[in-house]
């Protein structure tokens, strides 16, 4: 098969499209002609790609598998090209960027107008979620990530550091007094984020070492947006990581600081890539953008561990 990336780079765009017409039109080609390329494909890979009816067209699992592994071929063409100059390293195509909601609406998006501005010829497909994200399976780029990675098979490069901070609203703590040891959190309403791998317990430093100590409360929460916001509302005392609060809300005395000789252990943000071989210019480009950006920040800065 002569081209083969020729039909890796036709099925990559048909998935990205979500339609033979769209790429057909993109290439300056027939649907049919795109249609039949797929097929092609499909049988030299002996499986199922794309479901397709007259409306819509679906990745199988095979398809799913293989449209990571096909977008990683092409970009490491790519790479290979730039190396010998022929693409001098231009940052360009669609870098799939995941990150937490809450992060990506605070310190993703507002740094977005800059990078484009800086590399215009890169669009960004932004993928915001809580929950766990796959990089190979879904086919992302890049992942900012707060906390520790656990997962040995991806390459994270730090570009950042979050601290925590214990805060409540004046009114709560003249309702309820304020705790002076981590100890006296038994005592108070707690804002319990559920998905805290601690569980239902906060880690404090110490001159002795950390301390972990239980919490409990009335208000449980899935996600750490919903933390803040259940302590401006002066619901109780909440663990939450500085970058959340961007408005103000400590400086201007909205919330107080508690227990500032006990601070949480800070957290590292990490830029998160599938591998070291065959970084993409966008990639590349992405991950020094944020880490000077973050720089920039005193919540986000490494120095300020």
């Amino acid at each position: 098969m002569s081209d083969i990336l020729g039909l890796f780079r036709t099925f990559v765009r048909t998935v990205e499209a979500g339609s033979f017409t769209a790429v057909a039109r993109d290439l300056n080609t027939s649907q049919p002609t795109v249609s039949r390329q797929i097929a092609v494909l499909e049988d030299h890979l002996g499986c199922v790609l794309l479901q397709r009816t007259t409306r819509v067209l679906t990745l199988t699992d095979d398809g799913r598998i293989f449209y990571a592994h096909a977008r990683r071929t092409l970009e490491a063409a790519a790479e290979a090209e730039s190396a010998v100059g022929r693409r001098k390293g231009k940052p360009t195509g669609v870098l799939r960027l995941a990150c937490a909601g809450v992060f990506g609406r605070l310190h993703v998006i507002p740094r977005l107008p800059k990078f484009r501005a800086r590399y215009p010829e890169v669009e960004i497909a932004l993928h915001m979620t809580d929950g766990f994200t796959d990089l190979v399976e879904e086919g992302i780029d890049l992942a900012i990530r707060v906390g520790e990675s656990r997962d040995g098979s991806i390459v994270a490069r730090r570009i950042g550091t979050t601290r925590r901070v214990v805060v409540a609203t004046p009114g709560y703590l003249a309702k309820h007094g304020t705790p002076a040891r981590p100890e006296d959190l038994a005592a108070h309403h707690c804002i319990v984020y559920d998905r805290l791998l601690t569980g239902a317990s906060w880690t404090f430093s110490a001159s002795a070492g950390d301390v972990t100590v239980p919490v409990s409360g009335p208000i449980h929460v899935n996600n750490t947006e919903a933390v803040r916001a259940a302590v401006l509302e002066g619901l109780g005392i909440g663990y939450v990581p500085l970058w959340h609060f961007v408005d103000g809300e400590i400086e201007s005395g909205r919330l107080a600081v508690l227990l500032r000789d006990f601070e949480p252990p800070p957290q590292p943000i990490s830029a998160i890539y599938p591998t070291r071989r065959f970084l993409a210019p966008k990639v590349r480009a992405a991950i020094d953008f944020f880490a000077a950006e973050f720089d920039l920040d005193p919540r986000l800065r490494i120095g300020d561990v």
